[in-house]
């Protein structure tokens, strides 16, 4: 059964593009089913496509505040995978438990001030130019 997983996994072409499609759109759904702080930061990306499109000078301007929107969101979810194996590894609590899932924290903390110091930046370029 792992032989054959392990060959479906490196082949290529189409059906692989399907299937990696497949698992990323049930990482999204259970993001979305189970992870609130994800539903709220979505939110806050669809409210920022539009923010952007309006202050944004240039496209690549408008590119940077999506992509660092966009950006929480990845982060995000990788921190939820880490404390969901964090939480099947070891139910119960751990040192080494609790310190990857604050470095988890951590990193969305990070990816939000850096989205935050770049629409601040635009906005206080559009205010003050």
């Amino acid at each position: 059964m792992q032989q054959e997983a392990a060959r479906r996994k490196n082949e290529g072409g189409w059906r692989h593009a399907f299937v990696a499609f497949v698992y990323s759109w049930r990482g999204l759904r259970a993001a979305w089913r189970h992870e609130v702080a994800f539903r709220q930061e979505v939110i806050v990306f669809l409210l920022a496509v539009p923010a952007a499109w309006l202050l944004g000078r240039s496209p690549a301007e408008r590119a940077l505040l999506v992509a660092v929107t966009l950006a929480v969101l990845v982060v995000e979810l990788l921190n939820s995978a880490i404390e969901a194996v964090c939480d099947l590894v070891h139910p119960d609590a751990h040192p080494l438990v609790g310190r990857a899932k604050d470095l988890g924290s951590a990193a969305v903390l990070l990816s939000i001030a850096c989205a935050a110091l770049v629409w601040g930046g635009v906005l206080w370029m559009r205010v003050f130019d």
